[in-house]
């Protein structure tokens, strides 16, 4: 049913034809995720000046996170690329701390239809993942866009957005950045949306954000699992949608399915909502340890 998702699959296995089965099984136990922290989940304290994004450092490494994923839009000057002075001072106090800066994110808009604004953002994208190889972050992660602009139809807006991921993408492997969109319910809402730009991108530099509160129409976790071959980052939420109503998100059946995929890695967290930040993210954090 899904070409591409065969091929990887196949790929994998290969090496591993010959091998007892239990060589070829990670367990449950042992199994290498790691947990990193989504900057999001400071959204508020954050645009309101009340912390930095070296405190949000700082607390990560006090509660023992892998990983930080620090979204651009907190560095200061955004969307504009603060001094290298800025970046290499974040880059050193991640590495002080032993944290892994485990990606970036911008706020791009590739359903706009005038092709100058949507040159903005890509120009945009690349300046972030310049940035984001001097602070050493694999992944940047972009959007699709807000919604089908007027007087157009989602197949010949997705027609621009191939050629636009295309030129990011193309940008980003000759820095050795990972681009990922995130299925944020905007222009991409199933996973039958990821899975066409997928196929039209084609690139292995290229995959998905995978935003578990994000998929709402459907039974979610089954589209989880339909697109977590794409997955080269996360943002695991505390709450889920089930055919558009609200849940708390079973933890123990995510990363059941986590487990059983080809995904190895950070997993960030992003907790939302009303609430102190630091409370919230301490009381999630808990809660996802049970599983990992």
């Amino acid at each position: 049913m899904r070409n591409r998702r065969s091929v990887l699959k196949n790929m994998a296995l290969m090496p591993f034809v010959s091998l007892n089965s239990n060589q070829n099984t990670i367990n449950e136990e042992n199994h290498p995720l790691k947990i990193s922290l989504n900057a999001f989940s400071f959204d508020k304290p954050l645009k309101a000046g009340q912390i930095n994004l070296f405190q949000v450092l700082d607390f990560c490494a006090e509660n023992n996170f892998d990983g930080v994923d620090l979204t651009a839009y907190y560095f200061p000057g955004y969307p504009n690329v603060p001094d290298d002075d800025y970046l290499f001072r974040i880059k050193r106090k991640a590495h002080k701390l032993g944290l892994r800066i485990t990606g970036t994110g911008v706020r791009n808009d590739f359903t706009n239809p005038e092709k100058a604004k949507r040159e903005e953002d890509i120009k945009m994208v690349k300046n972030w993942i310049v940035a984001a190889e001097k602070l050493g972050a694999p992944v940047i992660r972009i959007f699709a866009g807000n919604k089908i602009p007027e007087g157009y139809t989602w197949e010949q807006t997705a027609t621009w957005m191939v050629e636009d991921f295309k030129t990011c993408v193309e940008f980003g492997k000759k820095h050795g950045i990972i681009v990922g969109v995130q299925n944020h319910y905007d222009f991409i809402q199933t996973p039958e949306h990821v899975e066409y730009f997928m196929e039209k991108v084609n690139d292995e530099w290229f995959g998905l954000i995978l935003d578990t509160g994000s998929y709402r129409n459907g039974e979610t976790y089954k589209d989880i699992e339909e697109s977590i071959t794409y997955a080269v980052n996360w943002q695991v939420k505390e709450k889920i949608f089930v055919k558009n109503k609200e849940l708390v998100t079973d933890l123990a059946r995510l990363m059941k399915i986590i487990k059983k995929s080809e995904y190895r890695g950070y997993l960030p967290i992003e907790t939302l909502g009303e609430g102190d930040p630091g409370e919230k993210i301490r009381n999630y954090l808990a809660e996802v340890r049970k599983y990992i």
